[in-house]
């Protein structure tokens, strides 16, 4: 049976979707208990939302979109710079591995996906970026963090793409950026082609509330504010969004968390003969070799869910791993230890 979205694995520790596995923050659960019967029952009014989340990202109201999720951000971005021409010679450059969203997306409005391999150890290849972009171009793909990667693409190299694209929008996918150090926010205002992508589900722990939002100068969001649902939000989810953003001390103490749990899962990798790669965002990608879909089995029946990515060509043999509250990178790292012994799992000398 097809269903909607990605199959739960089941019980047990969900280390396969990036999602803070601490939870939200205890604001954010009271501000839910305070909506009265009268509050679902009417449409949102978003003003407050929009004026809460502006006001944070310390951007204009009118420069600021809020989104069903990220994913809805990214389809409304593409349905807003293809329109429903469906015209197969527009084409959205996607530098790979990606997240599969930007594939999904421009397929769905009848473009044309450029694909641009990394360099290596997953180097953004801007070289090549910018050889690929044609006068068919309309829409670049820019994540950083990357996903499954976890590398950054630095500001000066953003900036050359910007500059090498001015008939296209470049849509920078920042979903992990409060694990890394710098956001491109803070140059947007001197590009009128950047849309700039953030999402409350990875570091604010509210994936299942699905809320996003995106910024860019008003001339150039407003075409994409003419293809949103004008009820795209429920009023659970901006109420949360509200709550969120004013727990001062939430946010630091868990990217700190994340951040020790990466060195240990880089110090499990070390001393386990696992090639891996250092990230910024809230996971790791690691090599474990032709049996990776295996791995990711046995792990399940461990109770450790993990992402299989081996089977893009991109990144052969490898897992993603999410690195979160530490107790649960701790259970992570003693269930790679033992399909290691097992001999499951090839070690970088088996490679």
């Amino acid at each position: 049976m097809k269903i909607q979205g990605i199959p739960s694995p089941g019980d047990g520790l969900r280390l396969h979707l990036n999602e803070n596995t601490g939870g939200c923050s205890p604001r954010v659960i009271e501000a839910i208990r305070t909506l009265t019967p009268t509050d679902i029952a009417a449409y949102p009014d978003y003003k407050k939302a929009v004026l809460t989340c502006a006001e944070y990202f310390q951007v204009n109201p009118e420069e600021l979109l809020l989104t069903n999720g990220l994913d809805e951000g990214i389809l409304m971005v593409a349905l807003a710079n293809f329109g429903r021409a469906y015209d197969p010679e527009q084409e959205a450059i996607v530098p790979v591995p990606a997240f599969d969203p930007y594939l999904t997306a421009t397929a769905a409005v009848g473009a044309k996906v450029i694909r641009v391999p990394p360099g290596p150890n997953f180097a953004f290849p801007v070289d090549e970026v910018i050889t690929a972009i044609s006068p068919k171009t309309r829409l670049i793909f820019l994540n950083t963090p990357n996903n499954p990667t976890g590398q950054i693409i630095p500001h000066q190299i953003i900036r050359r793409v910007i500059d090498a694209a001015p008939q296209a929008t470049v849509l920078v996918d920042e979903a992990y950026v409060e694990f890394a150090n710098g956001s491109f926010l803070d140059e947007l205002s001197q590009h009128s082609n950047v849309v700039l992508g953030r999402t409350f589900s990875k570091a604010y722990g509210m994936a299942g509330m699905r809320i996003g939002c995106l910024i860019a100068k008003p001339e150039t969001i407003d075409p994409i504010r003419k293809v949103i649902p004008i009820f795209n939000m429920n009023v659970v989810a901006i109420t949360a969004m509200q709550a969120a953003v004013k727990d001062q001390s939430f946010l630091p103490a868990y990217t700190a968390e994340v951040k020790e749990s990466r060195q240990r899962l880089y110090e499990a990798c070390r001393r386990l003969d696992l090639e891996y790669w250092e990230s910024s965002a809230n996971f790791v990608l690691v090599r474990v070799g032709k049996l990776a879909p295996k791995v990711v089995a046995a792990l399940d029946t461990r109770g450790i869910h993990v992402r299989d990515r081996s089977q893009d060509p991109y990144s052969p043999g490898c897992i993603r791993i999410t690195a979160g509250v530490l107790s649960h990178t701790d259970e992570a790292i003693k269930a790679l230890e033992a399909n290691v012994s097992s001999g499951l799992i090839e070690t970088r000398g088996a490679l």
